[in-house]
């Protein structure tokens, strides 16, 4: 039996601890052979030689975490112990990089590893596929990635499109003009927008076609230079919906396609162009496939334990 005594310096216990010894508590249970003892600004570890120095690391990396960023809940600490490269990332200043400051000042940042890979990738390729569940933020990190290529001039134009999949309803049997009718299916991609651009800039930008916000199908038959082009809900495109969609990149534009192949809506899974393009496209150069996966949602807690739980009765089923 081996015992450690971690003394915690210049940072309140109730910080690393939690109320009610929350934090300790969720800390533990990844580490279920030792026995923790929490007083004062002390805390003793007991048990095996072999765990106790690990637990030691790990928790002194965790006490260097909150130093740096002033933060530390329980996200914080599961992310940690299920993604150890998470927390090298944090550690090594990775996700302090601004991607652009939203609306209301708070800056825009990439907050997982894969949303740092695809900030990375966008500067060595110009085209990047994002594929993963919903909530890990592909989406709106391809969108800061596009304001910020708009803000330093790097293209003349962002154009954002969606399939408009009919989810049980025809197009023409929902009332109002094609852009009342359509503004539904793209109303996600407004929204990051309107976190990024004040409402005033965004509107002139829409009028001028500075921004432009369309359904898959008007992409058809345009040339898109200097310009950064993302597909959202990829998954959803037919195989000669992409096609069309990639044979549209012009000079000096950046394309990103995200998507979610767990959620194609489309009658045959077997037509989505998203798993076409994944197999036949990877390793090409100039082409970046980023796989995101539970461990990059941002969302509610829950969204991950959701999408866990839908994982494992898909995995299920197949056995």
């Amino acid at each position: 039996m081996t015992e450690i005594v971690i003394i915690l310096e210049d940072i309140e216990p109730v910080v690393l601890f939690g109320a009610n010894n929350s934090l300790l508590d969720k800390i533990q249970s990844f580490f279920p052979k030792i026995k923790l003892v929490a007083r004062g600004n002390e805390l003793k570890c007991m048990g095996e030689e072999e765990e106790v120095v690990v637990f030691a690391e790990r928790f002194n990396e965790i006490i260097e975490y909150y130093r740096k960023y002033n933060r530390l809940d329980e996200q914080d600490i599961e992310k940690y112990f299920l993604d150890p490269e998470h927390m090298r990332s944090a550690t090594h200043g990775d996700f302090e990089e601004v991607i652009v400051f939203g609306t209301s000042g708070k800056p825009i940042r990439a907050r997982t590893v894969n949303q740092f890979q695809l900030v990375k990738e966008y500067s060595v390729n110009d085209l990047i596929i994002a594929e993963g569940p919903a909530g890990t933020g592909k989406t709106y990190t391809s969108i800061a990635l596009a304001v910020r290529a708009l803000k330093n001039r790097e293209v003349k134009k962002i154009v954002l499109t969606r399939p408009a999949v009919e989810a049980g309803e025809r197009l023409g049997f929902l009332p109002g003009d094609m852009k009342e009718k359509l503004d539904p299916y793209l109303q996600p991609l407004y929204d990051a927008l309107h976190d990024m651009i004040p409402f005033k800039r965004l509107e002139t930008w829409i009028e001028d076609g500075t921004v432009q916000i369309a359904p898959l199908a008007f992409m058809r038959g345009r040339t898109l230079e200097s310009a950064f082009v993302i597909l959202d809900e990829a998954q959803n495109a037919t195989i000669s919906q992409l096609k069309m969609f990639l044979t549209r990149m012009g000079i000096s534009s950046k394309f990103i396609m995200t998507g979610d192949t767990t959620q194609i809506d489309l009658s045959r899974k077997s037509e989505s162009g998203l798993l076409q393009a994944m197999r036949i496209l990877n390793g090409i150069e100039g082409i970046s496939i980023i796989k995101f996966d539970e461990r990059d949602i941002v969302r509610h807690k829950l969204v991950k334990r959701i999408v866990r739980a839908y994982e494992n009765e898909e995995n299920g089923s197949v056995k």
